[in-house]
C-alpha cells in the first residue's frame, strides 16, 4: 500500500495518452483554457497532473480522467509553424485524485495525493532480456535516453516505466503499468505480454 499524504490542488489535463514517471510528454495547446494552465504553472514553478481519459476528449467539454495520473513539470516552450503553443513536460511523481470540480472557463482541477517515488530496487536477473531490449527501443525510438547512465537500466522501476512507454501497448495497458505500485511485478507482467510482439 502508497502511504497517505496530505492532499494538494492542481490543475488537471486529461489527456489520449499515458505519461510515466520520467517520461517525456509534447503537447500543442491552443484551447483558452490550457493556455491559462501553462500561464500558471510557468508564474509559480508549479506542474500540472497529466491523466489518461476515461471517457471524452482532449478538446471541447470536460472529459473524465483516471484516478491515478502524474505530475508533470513543463522544460520547453516553442512555437510551431502554425504559432501554436507547444510545450514539453517531463513526468514526476505518481498521484491519486481525490476529488475534483470544473470551473467556469472549464479547466478541471483536482484535490490529488501525491504518491512518493518507488524506491530504487535492482533487476532480478530473471529480467536482464528486458534490459536488452529496451536498449534496442531506445536506439531506434527513444534518442533523448541514449545517454543514460547503465545504472539507470539496472534500477527496476526506470526499466518498468521506459518499457512501459516505448513497447507497443495499448492505452489501458500502459494505464495499468503506472498504477502498479511494485516495480518487479511491473517487470514480470510486461514480460509475460512480450511473446505478442514477436513475429511468427
Amino acid at each position: 500500500m502508497v502511504a497517505q499524504s496530505p492532499l494538494i490542488e492542481m490543475p488537471l489535463f486529461p489527456l489520449a495518452s499515458v505519461l510515466t514517471p520520467g517520461g517525456q510528454l509534447q503537447l500543442r495547446i491552443f484551447e483558452p483554457r490550457y493556455l491559462d494552465l501553462v500561464r500558471e504553472c510557468s508564474r509559480y514553478g508549479t506542474g500540472f497532473g497529466a491523466c489518461l481519459i476515461l471517457d471524452g476528449h482532449e478538446v471541447g467539454a470536460p472529459a473524465t480522467p483516471a484516478a491515478i495520473g502524474t505530475v508533470a513539470r513543463i522544460t520547453d516552450f516553442h512555437r510551431d509553424e502554425n504559432g501554436l503553443l507547444g510545450i514539453v513536460a517531463e513526468g514526476g511523481p505518481r498521484f491519486r485524485v481525490a476529488r475534483t470540480r470544473v470551473r467556469s472557463d472549464g479547466m478541471l482541477r483536482g484535490d490529488v495525493e501525491v504518491w512518493p517515488a518507488e524506491p530504487e530496487q535492482q533487476v532480478p536477473v530473471e529480467f536482464a532480456l528486458l534490459q536488452g531490449i529496451l536498449e534496442r527501443l531506445i536506439e531506434t525510438m527513444a534518442p533523448q535516453w541514449r545517454h543514460a547512465p547503465r545504472s539507470a537500466y539496472d534500477d527496476a522501476s526506470w526499466l518498468g516505466f521506459r518499457l512501459a512507454e516505448l513497447l507497443p501497448l495499448d492505452v489501458a495497458e500502459q494505464q495499468h503499468m503506472l498504477e502498479l505500485t511494485d516495480p518487479v511485478q511491473r517487470l514480470a507482467e510486461l514480460r509475460d505480454i512480450l511473446p505478442r510482439f514477436q513475429k511468427p
